[in-house]
């Protein structure tokens, strides 16, 4: 891996975003930054994208602490901004993606929804390996954020970036805590639902209101939700739409069904 995409789903002007590309470039790797212009959270793998003239819009931007590092800001979701960058927009192509830091842990099967997972997981589908990371913060922060005890530890998970089968996606959460103070990073299964919920909370004649609220049930043990709360980073591995799986689906189809898949 030479060269790596730098993106979110926070935005271009994301603390967490700059302290990834930050990482990035000091472990070695040549960077470029394209983000979204604003919030994109909860987008997952969305190509949409504000167009003029049928082309996506996008801004140049020079961000703090990196100088020399081209940076884009782009009107449109995180997957088409990964897309994009690895189909054409840049020559040569990134190898790498590396989407986050994330304000807000990604655990559990709620990953589907993250806009940060997502621009990994269409990484994975165009070829290139990809990293998700994810910052541990409550939904009401207060106080100081740990950015760098997350970028600090992007270093020696590239390492298991490089050696892990092509279309996997990996996605680390880090706990909010200064690095002296957390564990040693743990592999981690998905908990069955994910650090924050929605649900309905009014419905008026014409529209509705959905809150967000986060989970306090105890999560499952040796998940990621679990080790993240003791205090661990979690490393957890994850597969997109994989063609040899939807081989065995359909097999089983015609098993079941009585419909010939083939």
């Amino acid at each position: 891996m030479r060269r790596a995409l730098v993106t979110n789903d926070d935005g271009i002007d994301s603390p967490g975003l700059h302290a990834l590309a930050v990482a990035a470039r000091e472990a070695g790797l040549e960077v470029v930054v394209a983000a979204p212009v604003e919030q994109s959270s909860g987008a997952s793998a969305a190509l949409t994208a504000v167009r003029r003239d049928g082309r996506t819009v996008v801004e140049r931007r020079e961000l703090p602490q990196l100088d020399g590092v081209e940076a884009w800001a782009v009107h449109a979701q995180p997957g088409h901004i990964v897309a994009a960058a690895l189909n054409g927009w840049f020559d040569p192509a990134p190898d790498v993606v590396l989407s986050g830091i994330n304000h807000g842990a990604n655990v559990g099967r709620a990953v589907l929804h993250s806009g940060t997972v997502g621009a990994a997981l269409t990484a994975t589908i165009n070829g290139a390996r990809a990293l998700a990371v994810s910052l541990d913060v409550a939904l009401y922060p207060t106080g100081e954020r740990h950015w760098a005890a997350a970028a600090g530890l992007l270093a020696p998970v590239l390492e298991v970036v490089r050696e892990a089968p092509e279309d996997t996606v990996l996605s680390l959460n880090v706990p909010d805590r200064p690095a002296d103070e957390l564990g040693p990073i743990r592999p981690a299964q998905l908990a069955r639902g994910g650090a924050v919920q929605t649900r309905v909370d009014e419905v008026r004649d014409g529209d509705l209101r959905l809150a967000e609220f986060e989970i306090a049930d105890e999560p499952e043990e040796g998940t990621d939700s679990a080790l993240l709360a003791a205090g661990h980073p979690t490393l957890t591995a994850l597969r997109s739409v994989d063609a040899d799986d939807s081989e065995l689906v359909l097999d089983w189809l015609g098993a079941s069904s009585g419909v010939d898949s083939h």
